[in-house]
């Protein structure tokens, strides 16, 4: 049986790249809103350490903000995983909702030190020229800082987002058929070790290298819209 004949038999017969399609949604679904969720809570995180330096009332909200990035970030994503699924949410019979969850949680304590630094790099001259404009802090750093912040923030969300992608490939610890899961199974089932598992990794790498592609062509926007 040549290479092509082999293709055939693993990917084509059974129709098993249908399997090969439905991974690929999964993991883009969950990377997506893995995503989605982990911008929103490091963006809350970050506004909060920010002004908790000025303000005592939010040192309660600080310290609790800062027990969840040392948890998050001392711990393996696979094994908030396996809590998520198998003690949190014991209840769950679908995994992709709570696979979104745990990666959202784990990506926004990266995310918020991202979002921190560029909130941290527009100049304080800003906040005070808001406050001046009858602006509160809040409305100064929707309106005024969280824009010019986005300048900074884009590549390195950009960068989360891939490294995301690349992390959820252990969401079949949760019983949830992503793109490795499903290789994993053709792979099992056909007994070829070697073609499904290169699949997956091409997918992978060509996602990736269209995100880098898109990543650039909005840093070279950005630098345009600075000039």
């Amino acid at each position: 049986m040549n290479w092509f004949e082999r293709l055939h038999q693993t990917f084509i017969v059974g129709e098993r790249y249908k399997t090969i399609i439905s991974g690929l949604e999964k993991t883009l679904i969950i990377t997506i809103g893995a995503l989605l969720l982990g911008v929103m809570i490091g963006s809350i995180i970050a506004v909060i350490k920010v002004f908790a330096k000025d303000n005592k009332k939010l040192k309660p909200l600080d310290i609790l903000c800062n027990i969840y990035l040392s948890v998050i970030r001392g711990t393996p994503v696979v094994v908030q995983l396996l809590i998520a699924f198998f003690i949190i949410f014991v209840w769950a019979k679908d995994g992709t909702w709570v696979a979104i969850v745990t990666f959202g949680i784990n990506s926004g304590a990266y995310v918020a030190e991202v979002i921190r630094s560029g909130i941290l790099a527009v100049d304080k001259g800003q906040m005070e020229a808001g406050r001046s404009l009858g602006l509160n802090q809040m409305q100064t750093m929707k309106s005024i800082i969280f824009p010019q912040a986005l300048k900074n923030i884009l590549p390195a969300i950009g960068n989360e987002m891939i490294a995301l992608l690349k992390e959820t490939s252990v969401a079949g610890y949760v019983a949830v058929c992503d793109l490795t899961k499903a290789g994993n199974q053709i792979k099992n089932t056909t007994y070829d070790q070697t073609n499904p598992i290169l699949l997956v990794a091409l997918i992978y790498l060509v996602i990736v290298i269209l995100m880098e592609k898109f990543l650039g062509m909005m840093e070279r926007r950005l630098r345009k819209s600075e000039r």
